[in-house]
């Protein structure tokens, strides 16, 4: 029996691609133990039970940033953190760690080099964290979602999506997500979205250029996320939600997006040959402009930064494009051509790589 142990969490870009591959490594081989390595306060607290995974929490140790309190203890408590993990492999018999960033991450691949158990990495974002960053240096085998993430022997092996949009059929589902969303199966539909908590500047823009996108021919489906700060402009073709608990018919519907650029974004409308308008979060080390890069360069997305993206923009600049149907479809197009459906396959096999190439080598041809 192998012994699996995802270490990530924190946020959902860490959660869902690690319970995709803890998925399929138990869909393929269901004698196989598939741990997973968290803390008590990420969202892993929550999903990873849920899901009918083992949970084994560990300290939550973030490296300090300025010479304070917390970084005289921090050399402590990290030993402490990797002491922890040894422990774990140690008494769970572990045969591979397979990490995919976070606080976590990092005394697990420390522990895990320590104890001579391989390790595989799945980077998400083209800009690598720095618990990735370490990790990669002796890692057995790197996956990435974006081709040019800078770690050592990294091989793109897409975003490891979730079930249900790895294996989504667009056109089977879009009368029902049509009707789930009281929209017209006949007419494109513009997707807008700024994730779970929305974005202040997607949300205003979209509510205030409402008109020129329905004059385009399109119809709206708008998820202002938990912290909208505009109102319904109650127009014919013009559906607002504050969250959507069917994504992947949202998906299913859409023929173009206005979105940030996180890297699960990104990733999900690349596979499913959406093209979009990226809007990429202006606070932060700037990774989500390098996560939309490769498919803008393909042709599949345009990237407009946060303070340009106006009325005036949509109006001038993204009303032709969606009066101009080849065009969109052509965008479509490029965007199919840089995604990855079966990154979850391609990442189950770099940890059959790691492990030496014994484990589940017929399962689904990874």
């Amino acid at each position: 029996m192998t012994v699996y142990l995802l270490a990530g969490g924190g946020t959902a870009g860490h959660v869902n691609p690690l319970l995709a591959v803890a998925g399929r490594l138990r869909e393929r081989d269901p004698e196989a133990l598939v741990l997973v390595l968290g803390t008590a306060e990420g969202l892993e607290s929550r999903l990873v039970p849920a899901r009918g995974y083992e949970l084994l929490t560990i300290a939550k140790v973030p490296f300090p940033r300025r010479p304070n309190r917390a970084a005289l203890a921090f050399p402590a408590l990290f030993r402490r953190s990797i002491d922890d993990v040894r422990a774990i492999i140690a008494d769970r018999g572990v045969d591979v760690v397979v990490g995919f960033g976070g606080y976590v991450s990092t005394p697990a691949y420390l522990a895990a080099r320590r104890e001579g158990v391989p390790v595989a990495i799945h980077e998400a974002n083209a800009r690598p964290g720095l618990a990735n960053r370490l990790g990669a240096r002796s890692a057995a085998a790197v996956g990435v979602a974006f081709a040019g993430t800078p770690l050592p022997r990294a091989q793109v092996v897409g975003m490891p999506l979730r079930p249900e949009i790895e294996s989504l059929d667009r056109a089977a589902l879009r009368a029902e997500a049509a009707a789930f969303f009281g929209l017209d199966p006949d007419r494109p539909m513009l997707l807008a979205t700024g994730g779970s908590l929305g974005a202040r500047r997607i949300n205003r823009t979209v509510v205030d250029s409402a008109r020129a996108i329905t004059d385009a021919g399109w119809q709206v489906l708008h998820i202002t996320g938990a912290a909208s700060e505009v109102a319904d402009p109650a127009m014919a073709g013009y559906r607002m939600v504050e969250y959507a608990d069917r994504m992947d018919l949202a998906l299913a519907l859409a023929d173009f997006a206005v979105s940030r650029a996180g890297a699960a974004t990104v990733s999900e409308l690349a596979a499913l040959g959406i093209p979009a308008v990226y809007v990429p979060y202006p606070v932060g080390n700037g990774e989500q402009r390098f996560n939309a890069a490769e498919v803008v360069a393909a042709g599949g997305g345009i990237l407009v930064d946060d303070a340009a993206f106006v009325p005036e923009w949509v109006t001038v600049e993204l009303a032709p494009i969606l009066g101009h149907r080849a065009r969109v479809a052509a965008m479509a197009e490029a965007a199919a051509s840089v995604g990855h459906r079966d990154g979850t396959d391609r990442m189950v096999a770099l940890v059959d790589t790691a492990l030496g190439g014994g484990a589940g080598e017929s399962a689904r041809g990874a």
